[in-house]
C-alpha cells in the first residue's frame, strides 16, 4: 500500500504523488534545446524528485550523468586538484563512461592533487562528449554545498566557456545540457575576472536559461493525488474540496502539501476542512520540522530579512514587489515570499502563521499575552470558543495595560492587530488556528480568521472615526462574512472619539450579525 512521503525521494510505486509529467516535459524540452539551466527552488520543493524523473525521461535518447555534490567532502573544494580528483572519483563510481573517457577520468581519479587542474578535467569532458554515441547531459544536485567556494565558481566558468565554444562551433565537443539544482540562485553568483581586480566581477553562470517551470502544486494537482488515495481507502471525501483547503493553507508548497496529507492519514483526522485544520495545527506545533528550522534560522542569520518580514506581517505594511531588492531576492530564494499583483506577500498561510507565532513569541513576557494566558479558561464553554467573551477580556486588558484611548489621538489598526493576536494566541493555542486573511476575491483586506474546533470567526479590527466611517466598515465586514459563508462576525473598535461608549453591542447588517466591542 502506498503512503504519503515527506523524507527524501518520492517513488511513484511506493508513494502518493502529484503527477509531475507536465513539468518534466518542460524540463526535457529545455534539454533538447541545448539549454544550461539551474533548478533554483527553496528547500523541500521537489527538486530531487523532479531531477530523477527527468533522468528517466531522458534515458535512451541521451547519456545522462546524474551527480550529487553532497557526495563531495569539504576537503574536495580545498583546491582545484582536490576538486578534480573528487569529482573524477564520483564519475568513476556513478557513470558509465565510454572507453577513452573512462581511461582519462580514471587517471584523474588516481592522480596527485598537486598535479591536477580544471583544464585536465575539461579535457576529459571533451573526450567524453566527443566519444559518446548519444548527446551527454550533466545533472548535478545539491550544488549549495559548493556555492561559496572559488573552485566551484571556476568550475562554472569553465562550463560557460565550453557552452560559448559550442555556440560558436556546433561541432565542438560539449555537454548537450547542464542542469544544476539547489536553493541558491546560481545565476547571480559573482566571480572575480582576475584575482587582483576585486571590483570587476562577472557571473560565471550568465549563460543559463531562465527556469520558469512552476513546481508548486495546484488544486488540480493535489486533487489528482488525493483521488489515488481515495481509490485505495474509500474515505468518502470530497476530493476537490479537500484539495482546495490543503492548497489554501500550503500555497501548493510540495513538502507542506504532502505533510498535511500524511498527518491526516496517520492520525485518522476526517478528510474534510476540519481535518485539514487539525493537521495544520499539529504541523505548526512540531518543533522538529527541518524546513521550519531552516526558515527561522535564516531570520537570525539575516536581520534585514527579519525586519522586513516583521514589518510586513505584524505592522501590516504592504511592500511593493521589486526584482532588484536584495532583501526580497533572499526572501524569495528561501521560499518566504512570492509576488502577488505588484506586492510582496508571504508565500503561504502555513509560513505566515509560523512567522506570526515566531514574532509573537518574542513578546511572550508582555502583559497582554500573560492576560490572555491567565484568562484562557474563561473563554471556552462546552468546547466552544466564546468570541464575545474574548473581545470583552481584550478590552479590559487593553485599558488596564495602556489606559483609555485619548480623543483625537492616533492609533493605527496595524497596532491593534499585533496586540489582539498577542492576547488571542495563548487562548486558542493547541486547539484552534488563526491566520490573517491577506486577500479576498475583490482584493479587499480583512484581519484575523480564527478556526476553533470546526467553528470559524472573522475578526476585523477597526479604529472608530465616526458613524459614517463605521457604517462603511460594517458593510465591509458583512461582505467578508458573505465570502466565508458566515453569518456572525466580531469587530473590536479602538475608540478615539468620546462620542462612542465603550463596551459590547450587537449590530444587525442585513442578515448578518456583528458583535462590536468598543475599547
Amino acid at each position: 500500500m502506498r503512503e504519503f512521503n515527506t523524507t527524501g525521494l518520492c517513488v511513484p510505486e511506493r508513494h502518493y504523488m502529484v503527477d509531475i509529467s507536465g513539468r518534466v516535459a518542460q524540463m526535457r524540452a529545455m534539454v533538447e534545446g541545448g539549454d544550461y539551466f539551474c533548478v533554483n527552488r527553496a528547500r523541500q520543493y521537489g527538486k530531487t524528485t523532479s531531477l530523477v524523473a527527468l533522468e528517466r525521461a531522458l534515458e535512451g535518447d541521451y547519456a545522462v550523468a546524474s551527480l550529487d555534490f553532497q557526495g563531495l567532502s569539504h576537503a574536495s573544494f580545498r583546491t582545484e586538484g582536490h576538486f578534480v580528483r573528487g569529482l573524477s572519483r564520483m564519475l568513476v563510481r556513478n557513470v558509465s563512461l565510454p572507453p577513452r573517457a573512462a581511461e582519462e577520468v580514471g587517471a584523474l581519479a588516481r592522480g596527485s592533487v598537486a598535479d591536477l587542474a580544471l583544464d585536465d578535467l575539461f579535457f576529459a569532458f571533451d573526450t567524453w562528449c566527443g566519444e559518446s554515441e548519444s548527446p551527454v547531459v550533466l545533472i548535478v544536485d545539491e550544488v549549495d554545498s559548493a556555492t561559496n567556494n572559488q573552485v566551484f565558481l571556476d568550475f562554472l566558468a569553465q562550463l560557460r566557456l565550453q557552452y560559448l565554444t559550442r555556440e560558436k562551433n556546433p561541432s565542438a565537443p560539449a555537454f548537450r545540457s547542464v542542469v544544476l539544482a539547489g536553493v541558491t540562485d546560481i545565476k547571480h553568483l559573482k566571480a572575480r575576472i582576475r584575482p587582483d581586480e576585486a571590483s570587476k566581477v562577472n557571473s560565471p553562470w550568465n549563460i543559463a536559461a531562465d527556469f520558469d517551470v512552476d513546481m508548486s502544486f495546484s488544486v488540480a494537482d493535489v486533487a489528482g493525488m488525493l483521488a489515488q488515495y481515495e481509490a485505495d481507502h474509500a474515505t468518502g471525501m470530497d476530493v476537490r474540496a479537500v484539495a482546495e483547503e490543503v492548497v489554501a493553507w500550503t500555497g501548493g508548497y510540495p513538502f507542506l502539501v504532502s505533510r498535511v496529507c500524511q498527518l491526516m492519514d496517520r492520525h485518522g483526522f476526517g478528510w474534510d476542512g476540519g481535518g485539514v485544520d487539525t493537521a495544520v495545527r499539529l504541523l505548526l506545533k512540531d518543533d522538529d520540522v527541518s524546513l521550519f528550522e531552516s526558515l527561522t534560522g535564516k531570520l537570525e542569520d539575516f536581520p534585514a530579512l527579519k525586519a522586513q518580514l516583521r514589518e510586513t506581517l505584524m505592522r501590516g505594511e504592504p511592500v511593493d514587489f521589486s526584482p532588484y531588492d536584495e532583501t526580497q531576492k533572499l526572501l524569495r530564494m528561501y521560499g518566504f515570499v512570492t509576488e502577488r499583483g505588484d506586492k510582496m506577500v508571504v508565500a503561504n498561510r502555513v509560513f505566515e502563521t509560523l512567522l506570526y507565532d515566531y514574532f509573537l513569541a518574542e513578546e511572550q513576557t508582555g502583559a497582554v499575552r500573560r492576560a490572555g494566558d491567565l484568562g484562557r479558561s474563561l473563554f471556552v464553554e462546552g468546547g466552544r470558543l466564546d468570541m464575545c467573551a474574548v473581545l470583552e477580556g481584550f478590552r479590559r486588558t487593553y485599558v488596564e495595560v495602556y489606559g483609555p484611548l485619548e480623543e483625537g489621538g492616533r492609533f493605527a489598526e496595524k497596532d491593534g492587530r499585533e496586540l489582539f493576536l498577542m492576547y488571542l494566541k495563548p487562548i486558542i493555542n493547541g486547539t484552534g488556528n488563526y491566520y490573517v486573511e491577506a486577500q479576498t476575491r475583490d482584493q479587499t483586506r480583512t484581519d484575523v480568521i480564527v478556526d476553533y474546533l470546526g467553528e470559524r470567526f472573522v475578526v476585523e479590527l477597526k479604529v472608530w472615526r465616526g458613524p459614517r466611517y463605521n457604517e462603511a466598515g460594517e458593510r465591509q465586514v458583512a461582505g467578508y462574512l458573505d465570502y466565508f459563508g458566515l453569518s456572525v462576525g466580531a469587530v473590536p473598535f479602538f475608540n478615539i472619539s468620546k462620542r462612542k461608549e465603550p463596551g459590547l453591542r450587537r449590530v444587525a447588517v442585513g442578515d448578518k450579525v456583528l458583535w462590536e466591542e468598543t475599547i
